[in-house]
This record gives structure tokens, C-alpha cells and sequence, in this order.
């Protein structure tokens, strides 16, 4: 029987469809048989009511009518697309059009927008996010590409300096042992002219004695080298060495040089896929790891208690100084970043743009750190922060104390703008305590973990606050009192906690269950957690200033 009715027709439940109404639920606008009650109720996620139909409160939930001020809509014209009452009815517009309750329309397509709400927030938003999250590792592996071409540009030039620095030197050598000859020859040459000059000088001292002595005997003897003198040595000629320059082929050199192939950037139109249901809803599922293990250490050299990942390869420490400092895997410092105010920073947490942002609970304010430059983001008042996180749409969760130091809450800001309080339970009771120590991390699922030390207990609400579970240890295996302190959740939406008591990490899944301990890597006073996108935790132990990688999955 199709569910649209004229004055005779029986109305149906909403869910099978087949039997008559007997029950409505307020909560969800829905009229229901019998049989579909228990079926309904079965839904623990919201507080059903259900009532008899008939006591069901219709005329609070039905439009008023624009035409007739004093009546209510109590059905919809399908052919009209609109609300009518009973006196719209009764002129005549709608005769032989097809009506239906109101209400029931108001179910349907409440219905819609539910499963319309639910595909956004499931489906089609993880996917863009999980698209955003590769777009932001492709631009730092980009930094790396073009790092490396650069590199490589350099050694590139480099090398040739070298060969040019040895063609030059090989030339100016034999510039210089050009040179030795020819200075030789001269040499050689000037005391052949020199033997000559002294001989001609002695016989013009011989023949002056000769003539002075008027002796016949040595006149007599006396033997001419005049003719020997006037044949004049050979006289050496040197052609001096020339350098001639090739003219330089800039093209050619460019050639041997090397070259950088084009930049090819195309549109796949469909090499997006979106993501199935059952994939957002189960993700891969990587098992626990019998025996964790270390990977490496970061010594920071002082303490410790926050830690950040930048990229898979890059962390931001802050600890008890006024500076942010920027490590690689291998240890080495790659940048530091002194805060606004000089104070020191309490919180830090990397944005999805890649921003560091910052809270400083002197001046009670959120900075955000780009490029080196500090820009104030948030200010309060009557209201300090202590911890913060950067969500999945870009939010900022925000832990903070008041200045009674009685309450405390966590809100969610859009930029500067505060969009959601969390302070409260149903009961009107504090989730929190006023204890100032509550690092904060929103889940895959969207729910909101805090440890909250204070209360020795990690409070996890969902997204619109409502409380979820209280997780205060797992006794009686913890061995001193359980002191939650950094927190943080992975891509199988599990919960680590650090112990900073029993010296060891706490891994729950996403309702609370406790599954094992990270206990087996010497962790000291662990304080600051972190897992990257490869499931990597990040323990940053307070006394000691390092920092430590760990495979646990």
C-alpha cells in the first residue's frame, strides 16, 4: 500500500512499512508498529522516547501555515512541493493531489539529511582529508626532491672547478718550464759573449805592452786573433710561447654540463578514488607488536615535555627553555624558534598546513609560528592555556584552567574564532578537574581524548562533548598510581597514554579497553607523545631530554 493517503487511508509504520502505526518516537520523528519498537529502541547511540501515536506531541511539531495565520500544516501536497492545513485543503487548490502527513515528510527527510550528514562526515570528508594528508607529504618530499637537485647542480659545478683548477695549473707549469729554458739559453749564451769580451780585453792589454816595449822579439812573436774576433758567435733567437684562448661555446658547455628534465604536471581526472564505506569504517588493520622496539634516540639536552611531528623525518621538542627546536631522526638540530614573549612555551602542535602553534600561559595566548614569524592567534582572559592540538578540519582544541583555578574546559576554536565549549556532562556535572595538566588529541573516530592528570583518569568525550568513557588505569597491574600525561591516538583509532608513574605507555582502543603496555624500552619519566604517519611513537621523557622512536605496530 503506498504510504500517501487520502482521508481513508490506513497510516503505516515508517520502518517495514506494512503494518499499521501504533507507536511515534519524538526523538527521531518516526511512527512505528509494533513490531519495530524493539528493533528501534535497540539503537543505544540516542535516548529514544517513544509514545503511544495518539500522545504523541504533533501539533508543537507541525508548521504554521503562511496563509492562515491561525492554522498549522498538518499535510504536504506532493504535487504542490509544499505545506498545506485544512483550510488550504478545504478551498479547492489541491483537489485530487496526492497528500501525505506532514510529519511523516518531516521523518523522511530528516532521513536524508542524516544519511547525507553521515556520508559527509564518514565518507567523503576522510577521503579529502586522507587527499590532504598526501598533498602536505608530497610538498615536504617536494622540498627534498628539489634539495637534492640542488645538491647535485652544486657538486655538479664544483667538480668542474676542480678539473678547470688543474688544466689551469698544468698550463701555468709549464708556463714556468718554458720559462727555465729559455732563461737558460740566454744564459748560456751571455757567457759565451762574456768568454769572448775578456779574451778581446786581454789582447788589447798584450798588444799595448807589446808597442810600449819596443822589444823585436815580442813584436816578432806577436800573432793576430783579430780575424778569430770579428767572426761574431751565433746569436740566439727565441720565439716566445703564446697563449690562445678557445672560444667559449656556451651551448656546448651547457651540454656537457648536464640537464634537468621538463616539469611535467597533468590532471588525471579520475585518479582520486573516493572511499568505500567499508574502508573508512574498517581501516587495515596492523596488529600490536609482541615486543616494541626502539628505533632511536633524540637527546635534546634539556627536559622534555612536549614533542611534535613535522614530518615522518622531523620533529619540533620544546621543554624548560623559551625556544621551539626542529630535530631530524639522525639527532641533528635543524632550526630553533624563540617564543614572542621570552616565556617559556607550555604546548606545541603542528597544524595541517604545517604551522607550529604554540600556547603561552603567561601571556594566555595560542601563536602560530610560520616562516619564523609568530603571529598571535588567540587571546584570553579569565582563562588560561595549557594544552593544545590541531584536529583533522584544521581546528584548534584548546585545553585551558580559569582563573579561580576551580574549573576548567576544553574548547575549539576555527582560527580565533571559540566554536564549541566542553566543560560539562548531562548531569550538569565537570568532566574535568581544575588540575592544569591535560594534554589533549582528537581520534580518527572524532572523539576527544584528554589526560587528565588531575583526575588520574583519561576522559574521552565524542564530538559534540558528550562523555563516552573514564579510563583510570589497569590495576592491578600498574605498579604506583596511575599519572596520565601526554596523549595521543593512531590510524587504528587507539589511545596511548603516558604513565609517567609506572614509567611505561598505556594503549586502549577507541572505547576504553585496555590492551597491552609499551614497558620494554627503558622509558624514563615519559611525559609528551606523538605517532606519525607510519604509526611511529614519539616519547619525550621529561627527566632525561631525549626523545625516543618506537615501533609498537
Amino acid at each position: 500500500m503506498d504510504p500517501r493517503y487520502s482521508a481513508q487511508d490506513i497510516l503505516l509504520c515508517d520502518l517495514c512499512q506494512k503494518a499499521a502505526l501504533q507507536s511515534h518516537c519524538e526523538l527521531c520523528q518516526i511512527n512505528l508498529c509494533k513490531a519495530c519498537v524493539g528493533e528501534h529502541l535497540s539503537d543505544s547511540s540516542k535516548r529514544h522516547k517513544v509514545v503511544p501515536y495518539k500522545q504523541r506531541k504533533s501539533t508543537s511539531n507541525y508548521p504554521k501555515c503562511p496563509n492562515h495565520a491561525q492554522k498549522q500544516c498538518e499535510l504536504y501536497c506532493e504535487k504542490c512541493d509544499i505545506s498545506v492545513c485544512s483550510t488550504c485543503i478545504s478551498s479547492g487548490k489541491h483537489k485530487g493531489h496526492d497528500l501525505s502527513d506532514a510529519l511523516q515528510i518531516l521523518s523522511s527527510k530528516t532521513k536524508d539529511l542524516e544519511n547525507d550528514l553521515k556520508e559527509l562526515e564518514k565518507r567523503i570528508l576522510p577521503t579529502f582529508e586522507e587527499i590532504t594528508s598526501d598533498l602536505r607529504s608530497e610538498k615536504v618530499n617536494l622540498e627534498k626532491h628539489y634539495e637534492k637537485l640542488t645538491t647535485a647542480v652544486t657538486k655538479r659545478g664544483e667538480d668542474w672547478h676542480r678539473e678547470i683548477n688543474v688544466i689551469v695549473n698544468k698550463q701555468k707549469s709549464e708556463i714556468d718550464e718554458i720559462k727555465s729554458k729559455h732563461l737558460a739559453a740566454l744564459n748560456k749564451q751571455e757567457n759565451v759573449i762574456k768568454q769572448i769580451n775578456s779574451e778581446v780585453k786581454q789582447s788589447i792589454h798584450d798588444l799595448k805592452k807589446i808597442l810600449d816595449s819596443n822589444d823585436v822579439s815580442l813584436t816578432s812573436g806577436y800573432k793576430s786573433r783579430n780575424a778569430e774576433f770579428r767572426s761574431l758567435p751565433p746569436k740566439v733567437n727565441v720565439l716566445l710561447p703564446r697563449f690562445s684562448p678557445h672560444q667559449i661555446n656556451t651551448e656546448q658547455l651547457h651540454q656537457m654540463f648536464g640537464s634537468l628534465s621538463a616539469l611535467s604536471i597533468t590532471t588525471e581526472e579520475h585518479g582520486y578514488t573516493m572511499k568505500t564505506p567499508e574502508a573508512v569504517s574498517c581501516p587495515p588493520v596492523k596488529p600490536l607488536l609482541d615486543e616494541p622496539e626502539l628505533i632511536t634516540t633524540i637527546d635534546t639536552g634539556y627536559r622534555s615535555y612536549s614533542v611534535t611531528c613535522l614530518s615522518d623525518e622531523e620533529i619540533w621538542t620544546c621543554g624548560g627553555d623559551k625556544v621551539m627546536e626542529l630535530y631530524n631522526l639522525q639527532g641533528k638540530l635543524l632550526k630553533s624558534i624563540q617564543t614572542k614573549s621570552g616565556n617559556i612555551p607550555r604546548d606545541i602542535a603542528v597544524t595541517r598546513s604545517g604551522g607550529l602553534v604554540y600556547t603561552d600561559t603567561k601571556t594566555r595566548t595560542v601563536n602560530k609560528v610560520k616562516n619564523k614569524k609568530i603571529k598571535e592567534v588567540i587571546r584570553l582572559q579569565g582563562w588560561t592555556p595549557y594544552n593544545v592540538c590541531s584536529t583533522s578540519s584544521g581546528d584548534l582544541l584548546v585545553t585551558m584552567v580559569g582563573d579561580d583555578e576551580k574549573q576548567s574546559k576544553v574548547v575549539r576554536y576555527s582560527g580565533s574564532t571559540e566554536m564549541q565549549t566542553i566543560q560539562f556532562d548531562s548531569a550538569g556535572k565537570p568532566l574535568y578537574s581544575s588540575g592544569d595538566l591535560k594534554h589533549i588529541s582528537e581520534n580518527r573516530n572524532l572523539d576527544i581524548c584528554v589526560a587528565d592528570n588531575g583526575a588520574s583518569a583519561v576522559v574521552v568525550v565524542n564530538q559534540t562533548g558528550k562523555l563516552r568513557f573514564r579510563y583510570t588505569g589497569h590495576p592491578p597491574t600498574d605498579k604506583e598510581s596511575f599519572y596520565p600525561i601526554g596523549i595521543k591516538t593512531d590510524s587504528q583509532s587507539q589511545i596511548l597514554t603516558a604513565d609517567y608513574n609506572n614509567h611505561c605507555i598505556h594503549i586502549l582502543d577507541q572505547d576504553g579497553q585496555f590492551l597491552r603496555y609499551i614497558d620494554n624500552c627503558d622509558l624514563q619519566r615519559p611525559w609528551g607523545l606523538r605517532v606519525d604517519t607510519r604509526d611511529n611513537l614519539f616519547v619525550a621523557e621529561w627527566l632525561s631530554g631525549k626523545v625516543k622512536k618506537i615501533k609498537y605496530m
